[in-house]
């Protein structure tokens, strides 16, 4: 049936393009008559995605959906890839067919400079410095980390990555001068209000839909318009609820996953600071927006199906194929960034922060021998010398007390052993 409905939708968009082409005169423009027929391919090839392409974990608020996401991703890849191929200067001007107002340098904006709190030098505004950095990427940090925590579903994952991505700003301002900021900037306006408060009120939703009864009924078998509208409403809620329980010490195999995703997280927010940079995007442009609304709809399914395939590797035997496009965007994007601008990536690191990060990553590297090698070879020992005490305590417990009904003197040996005590 979903194969038929493909056949008919498709015929329909092609006669319908087909119609709209014959229509009117092809313009002797030959941009406007390629991006025309861009925009056409990329539709067809989304029309048979959404209705051919394998379902996702999600099913809310329709199955339809996500499958638009998983097409919509196979679309940027390709972009990226063909990004990639390019010469710098083409790479940089072919964003001129998207937009004629890109391909132009800009100047990167620093938010560190004067740190004062309270400028007393000041007289008519002496917080002029906190109104200043008061701007739209304020509650775009707010409701980012709100829907990331609606991803992750866990406050210490959250927590980490909020505060390394942190610690990674202070170790690349000298690249980009959009990570440097003041310290009040840092840890009280980010990690602690936008970051933090998006955290917050992410578990409390989490909360509740963990807490909420899932039992559908179908619209027209509610008898109220008030219970119809709810019902609508609470379409846009998940079918049922799967609480994420990542435990990353209880196995080398979910502690290394769970490193993994919070590389791969740390690496795609800095690849959106990246890619402005190199392909020359202003920070407020619409594609900055759309690709951060893209990750949020592929995330969450990416996450899902990372945490099915460590949860429970039997039923689910590979990984999806979200996270496998996620993770392939990821990679493509740092691609590019390597490629527009290896200069500003190849700026050596001050020497302290050099430290600071090596002093870290072997503390990591010790406490997982320690966790998954050491301490289990510890134990096994210890586990293995107090089962050869307990046994011997109980030889030595059945030879003082004589017992001919103890299961060591019915051995084969059992006689010797009383002849001896006699």
């Amino acid at each position: 049936f979903r194969r038929a409905h493909t056949l008919t939708v498709l015929f329909i968009l092609t006669c319908a393009l087909g119609y709209v082409t014959l229509l009117e005169e092809t313009p002797q423009d030959t941009a406007y008559n390629t991006k025309r027929g861009i925009v056409a391919s990329i539709l067809v090839f989304l029309c048979f995605g959404v209705t051919q392409a394998k379902d996702g974990p999600f099913s809310r608020p329709h199955p339809a959906y996500w499958r638009f996401w998983l097409c919509v991703s196979v679309v940027y890849e390709l972009f990226l890839i063909f990004i990639l191929f390019q010469t710098v200067q083409d790479g940089r001007q072919f964003m001129k067919y998207i937009d004629p107002h890109l391909g132009v340098p800009l100047p990167e904006r620093d938010y560190g400079g004067n740190c004062l709190i309270y400028d007393p030098g000041n007289g008519t505004d002496p917080f002029h410095n906190i109104w200043d950095k008061l701007d739209g990427f304020v509650p775009a940090h707010f409701f980012g980390w709100y829907l990331k925590t609606l991803m992750i579903r866990d406050w210490w994952m959250c927590m980490i990555i909020s505060v390394m991505f942190e610690f990674l700003e202070y170790s690349l301002e000298h690249q980009l001068p959009n990570f440097s900021e003041c310290w009040w900037d840092h840890w009280i306006m980010d990690v602690i209000l936008c970051n933090g408060l998006g955290i917050y009120c992410g578990m409390k939703t989490l909360s509740w839909l963990s807490l909420k009864t899932y039992k559908w009924q179908g619209l027209w078998n509610i008898p109220t318009y008030k219970g119809k509208m709810k019902r609508i409403v609470f379409q846009f809620t998940p079918y049922s609820w799967v609480k994420f329980e990542w435990k990353p010490a209880s196995s080398l195999r979910r502690w290394l996953a769970v490193c993994g995703i919070i590389f791969v997280f740390l690496l795609a927010e800095l690849n959106t600071f990246y890619l402005k940079f190199v392909l020359w995007m202003p920070p407020e442009h619409y594609l900055v927006l759309l690709r951060l609304v893209f990750f949020v709809n592929v995330g969450g399914v990416a996450m899902r199906e990372i945490y099915d395939f460590m949860d429970d590797p039997k039923f689910h035997k590979k990984l999806g194929q979200q996270a496998w496009l996620v993770a392939a965007i990821t990679a493509t994007e740092f691609l590019i960034v390597v490629k527009y601008d290896p200069y500003t990536l190849t700026l050596s690191l001050p020497f302290y922060i050099t430290q600071c990060w090596i002093l870290g990553i072997i503390l990591v590297l010790t406490w997982t021998a320690w966790r998954f090698f050491i301490r289990d070879i510890t134990l096994r020992y210890k586990e293995i010398r107090r089962q050869k005490q307990e046994h011997r305590h109980e030889k030595d417990k059945c030879l003082s007390n004589g017992d001919g009904h103890s299961a060591l003197l019915e051995e084969p040996n059992g006689s010797k052993l009383r002849e001896r005590k006699l």
